[in-house]
């Protein structure tokens, strides 16, 4: 662990970054300057050649956390006529059913469980059922639980009946192998402080043309229309409507930079499963089992059961904080739970110290009464 980091973040972003990632934010730069605009636009472009080789992509980024993003994206490309099938298993999915219900977009809801992977088959039979649906939206990886869903098959599902498919891969996109083809998406929608390894400020979409291109005029908002936002950035050479976090910007430059010399996002996914293994099967040493099967798990973060009604997570929490590790509380509705992720400028020998750490604190608490 770097020394001059006072906390390891392990959770699903923001996240542990490196210094030259933090010491990117160190110069200032003017919204309208020449070499700024021009960063902006070599990071669409690299973002777009993450996830196609195709010249059928193109990239826009949105000012605010990923949410905005997931926002701008639902409330600009659905028309006004349009209807929106939302894959709900967790509070991420959730998330999108709200977003879409506050636009007063006309909604139907695949609800599963939050520990249930959602089936291809129901929303085969949504799609069937009700023709007036035109997108499709949901949730890749589900850091309610640390769910990996079926994007793929699901894609595949939508793109068979000719919907219009919205992935949003917030907590995947950088750190899992996928593709726009792979995933048969329209739209993905990311962070700059997920897998990337940058800081929170902003989301981005990555747009198949075609479909984008016939949405001027839909959003249902003024400082979150994507389209807008896209027109702005491709006439201008990379100008934001408005103010753009310039800092923010560099960081995750340099963040695209760091996972390039990694070795791309398959040996960061590589390194991100070597984490998750390695604390599940050091956590299940401690004690503590888990809310999922490992065929459900997702290397971006993993749900914990408390190991006895009495366990004090506040306590559990504050005592390992004070060794420098900061965890994240649960999420679900139907079990106690605590989250570790996985991701971020974290390694295998980071999981053995917290670990470690674990297992003092559980001596402490003496957790088994």
């Amino acid at each position: 662990m770097d020394d001059d980091i006072p906390y390891l973040l392990l959770t699903p972003g923001p996240l542990t970054t490196t210094r030259t990632v933090r010491e990117a934010m160190l110069r200032d730069y003017s919204t309208w300057d020449v070499d700024y605009n021009s960063l902006v636009n070599d990071v669409r472009t690299q973002l777009t050649r993450l996830a196609s080789a195709s010249d059928d992509f193109t990239t826009v980024l949105m000012q605010g956390s990923g949410t905005f993003a997931v926002e701008a994206t639902v409330g600009s490309v659905i028309p006004p006529e349009g209807c929106l099938l939302v894959v709900n298993n967790g509070a991420y999915g959730k998330r999108i059913l709200q977003i879409a219900q506050r636009l007063k977009i006309k909604t139907i809801e695949a609800a599963f469980r939050e520990t249930e992977l959602p089936q291809v088959e129901i929303i085969e039979s949504h799609l069937e059922q009700h023709p007036e649906i035109t997108h499709v939206a949901m949730v890749h990886c589900e850091t309610t639980t640390g769910m990996l869903n079926p994007a793929a098959e699901i894609g595949a599902c939508v793109k068979r009946h000719g919907k219009v498919f919205i992935l949003d891969a917030m907590s995947s996109f950088g750190g899992m192998e996928m593709s726009m083809e792979s995933m048969s998406a329209d739209y993905l929608i990311s962070s700059a402080n997920k897998c990337i390894q940058g800081v929170p400020g902003f989301g981005f979409v990555i747009s198949r043309r075609s479909k984008f291109e016939q949405t001027q005029g839909w959003a249902r908002s003024l400082s979150l229309d994507l389209y807008d936002q896209w027109q702005t950035m491709e006439a201008g050479g990379g100008k934001w409507r408005y103010t753009s976090p310039t800092h923010v910007v560099r960081a995750f430059a340099q963040a695209l930079s760091e996972l390039e010399a990694e070795g791309g996002t398959s040996a960061r996914e590589q390194r991100y499963t070597a984490n998750q293994r390695r604390l599940v099967a050091g956590m299940r040493e401690l004690g503590f089992g888990t809310l999922l099967t490992d065929a459900l798990h997702s290397p971006i973060i993993t749900s914990f059961l408390f190991p006895t009604a009495s366990f004090n997570f506040s306590q559990f929490y504050d005592q390992l904080k004070a060794r420098r590790f900061v965890i994240y509380p649960g999420k679900v509705t139907n079990a106690d739970t605590f989250r570790i992720g996985t991701i971020g400028n974290v390694h295998p020998e980071d999981i053995d110290e917290l670990l470690s750490a674990i297992a003092e604190v559980s001596r402490e608490m003496d957790i088994s009464k």
